[in-house]
């Protein structure tokens, strides 16, 4: 199971840049960085809501889940 991050597509149809939507949401430039790139193993919910309230978005769209275990 793997857990693809998808804020970076988001981000660019929304027009908002990496320091805007940090700004926006009260996070580090760093640490929304780490999570677009993926580079997290956990993210609060009080941080994806935060995200999804500013993008307008559910956090379906940000977050998609393939499966890497090679089973249909």
């Amino acid at each position: 199971m793997a857990i693809i991050l998808r804020l970076d597509r988001v981000m660019a149809d929304r027009k908002i840049s990496l320091g805007e939507l940090a700004e926006k949401v009260g996070i580090a430039d760093g640490n929304l960085s780490k999570l677009k790139n993926g580079k997290v193993s956990g993210v609060r919910f009080k941080t994806l809501d935060a995200i999804c309230t500013e993008l307008k978005c559910q956090p379906g769209d940000i977050l998609e889940h393939v499966d890497d275990t090679g089973e249909e």
